[in-house]
C-alpha cells in the first residue's frame, strides 16, 4: 500500500528538504470559507494538510483550537460534513494528502466501517487520533491499515523507550512528535530537545518524524525542520483566521488571505532549513 502521504514525503526527500505539515480546523468558521482555506494551503506552500473534526471535548487541544473547534460545530459542522469538505476539495487536488486529525467519539458515533468506507472514498489519506492508544488497535487503527489508510501515530516527551516500540508496531505515514508536555499552543518548542528526540524515535524507526505544538514563527519552523522530516502548525494559522473574523465570529474578505498568506511565509522557514539528517 501506497499512499499520497508515502509519496509526498519520498518526493520531499528526494528534493532534500522537510516537509511543511498545517492544521486547520474543519469548517472554521464556516463551510465555504473552510473549503477556500483548504484549497490556499497548498498554492501557498503546505505539503500534508491536517484537518480537524470538531469536537466538544477535546483533551489536547489549547484554547484556539477549542475555539476552532466550536465555531465550526456552532455553524452546524459535522464528521458527515467534513468528509463531504474533502471530497469537495479533490475536485481540483488529487495531489496533496490530507489527514483527519481528532477524537474517536465521532468516529465511533459515524460507524468504524461505515467511516471508513466514507473516509477513503472521500479522499482521506491517514488519521491521527489523540485519545486511542495502542491497546485500542482493534478499535480503529488496524481497520483502518485494512481500508488503506496510513494510522499517525503521537509521540512524547514522555514516551520512553520502553513504550516507544508499542508506539510504534502499528504507526504508518509518519510519526508525529509533540515537541512540549501540554496542550497545542501552550509553549514554544524548543529546536535542541526537539532534536535529540527525533534522534531517539529515529532509532526505533524508518518512518518520517513530524514535528508538532509550539511552532509559531517562520523561524520556529525552520529551526525544527532543520532536526525533522516535517515540522507542523496550527494554532499560529488558526490564530490567523480568528484575528479576521468580524465582531460577530463570522468570514471577513480579509480571512483567506490572513491564512494563506502566514502560510507562505511559514513553508519559506521550513524550505530553508538544512535537510534533516536521516
Amino acid at each position: 500500500m501506497t499512499t499520497r502521504i508515502d509519496t509526498r514525503f519520498a518526493e520531499l526527500k528526494k528534493a532534500g528538504r522537510s516537509a511543511f505539515v498545517t492544521f486547520v480546523m474543519a469548517g472554521d468558521p464556516d463551510p465555504a470559507t473552510s473549503l477556500e482555506i483548504i484549497k490556499a494551503l497548498p498554492k501557498s506552500g503546505a505539503d500534508v494538510i491536517e484537518l480537524g473534526m470538531p469536537f466538544t471535548d477535546p483533551m489536547a487541544d489549547g484554547p484556539s483550537i477549542q475555539a476552532a473547534g466550536l465555531r465550526a460545530l456552532k455553524v452546524g459542522m459535522t464528521l458527515r460534513k467534513t468528509l463531504d469538505l474533502v471530497r469537495d476539495f479533490r475536485r481540483d487536488d488529487n495531489a496533496t494528502p490530507i489527514v483527519l486529525m481528532g477524537y474517536y467519539n465521532p468516529i465511533y458515533i459515524y460507524g468504524v466501517d461505515k467511516f471508513l468506507v466514507d473516509a477513503k472514498a472521500a479522499g482521506i489519506d491517514g488519521l491521527i487520533i489523540v485519545d486511542l492508544p495502542p491497546e485500542e488497535d482493534d478499535e480503529l487503527c488496524l481497520p483502518a491499515m485494512k481500508a488503506g489508510l496510513n494510522f499517525i501515530r503521537l509521540a512524547t516527551p514522555t514516551t520512553d523507550d520502553k513504550r516507544l516500540p508499542a508506539v510504534l508496531a502499528n504507526t504508518s505515514g509518519f510519526v508525529y512528535y509533540v515537541a512540549i508536555t501540554g496542550i497545542t499552543g501552550a509553549a514554544a518548542a524548543d529546536a535542541t530537545a526537539v532534536s535529540g528526540a527525533v534522534a531517539r524515535i529515529k532509532r526505533h524507526t524508518k518512518l518520517p518524524v513530524c514535528v508538532g505544538f509550539g511552532i509559531r514563527t517562520p523561524e520556529n519552523a525552520q529551526a525544527i525542520a532543520s532536526h525533522a522530516n516535517g515540522a507542523v502548525v496550527g494554532t499560529a494559522l488558526i490564530d490567523a483566521l480568528k484575528n479576521s473574523l468580524d465582531a460577530g465570529g463570522r468570514a471577513t474578505a480579509k480571512t483567506v488571505n490572513a491564512v494563506a498568506e502566514l502560510t507562505a511565509a511559514l513553508a519559506q522557514g521550513v524550505k530553508g532549513a538544512k535537510q534533516a539528517a536521516e
